[in-house]
């Protein structure tokens, strides 16, 4: 079952894997009278739909081609990009943990994970909580210096040869490696897409690699009139 979430402005994210794309446009095209146009440009897909509902792909992995506004449906482009074979990085992290690795057409090749621990937030007040805060801090910023340094063993040797880097996890945990100068050219080949994956481990790792292959489709309806 493709995975579905909401998106900022109206409209919802589908996540497509590339061998069904095909068949979901073709879908897409019944459910709303015909595509009308299909526009192609080095950065984004957008097939508009004779109702005049859209679904848009974003590039990740390099740019489209070849561009131009075409009639009807016309997913060429998008279905080359899509089905090629890819070798990307990931990344995924949270305060408790992270795993890391390189994958190749949705198979992991090489990999690190680990888990720490990193307490909840405390409710009590006072000094205790203030122990307990600093106690945390401490506990986040170890786990987050493991994950820069299996991201520096595992990915920056790499980098040169991946397609893209794929994150996910939590944003916050990945604005710290992000600052990490070491990891720059890791963070520069990084997809926008930021994956939402539960605690980091090496299962959640492999089902990351084959959701990174997913290409994701912004659906925007028309808007009805009342």
């Amino acid at each position: 079952m493709s995975r579905v979430r909401p998106v900022a402005g109206g409209g919802r994210a589908v996540e497509v894997e590339p061998e069904r794309l095909d068949g979901w446009f073709t879908r897409f095209a019944a459910r709303h009278g015909g595509v009308s146009t299909t526009s192609v440009t080095p950065s984004e897909v957008v097939v508009t739909a004779v109702d005049g509902t859209r679904a848009a792909v974003a590039a990740a992995f390099g740019d489209f081609t070849p561009t131009g506004e075409f009639e009807g449906l016309a997913p060429d482009a998008l279905l080359a990009s899509a089905l090629a074979s890819r070798l990307v990085g990931l990344l995924l992290v949270r305060l408790g943990g992270h795993s890391v690795g390189v994958a190749r057409d949705g198979v992991v090749l090489v990999s690190a994970t680990d888990s720490r621990q990193v307490h909840g937030r405390n409710k009590a007040g006072g000094w205790s909580q203030q122990r307990f805060a600093r106690r945390r801090e401490g506990q986040a910023r170890v786990a987050l210096q493991a994950a820069a340094a299996d991201v520096a063993r595992v990915l920056l040797p790499r980098v040169d040869e991946v397609d893209a880097v794929v994150l996910g996890g939590d944003r916050q945990a990945l604005d710290v490696l992000r600052a990490d100068r070491r990891l720059a050219p890791v963070f520069a080949k990084a997809s926008p897409r930021v994956l939402d994956v539960p605690e980091p481990r090496r299962a959640v790792l492999d089902e990351a690699a084959a959701r990174a292959r997913a290409v994701e489709v912004v659906v925007r309806e028309t808007p009805r009139n009342s």
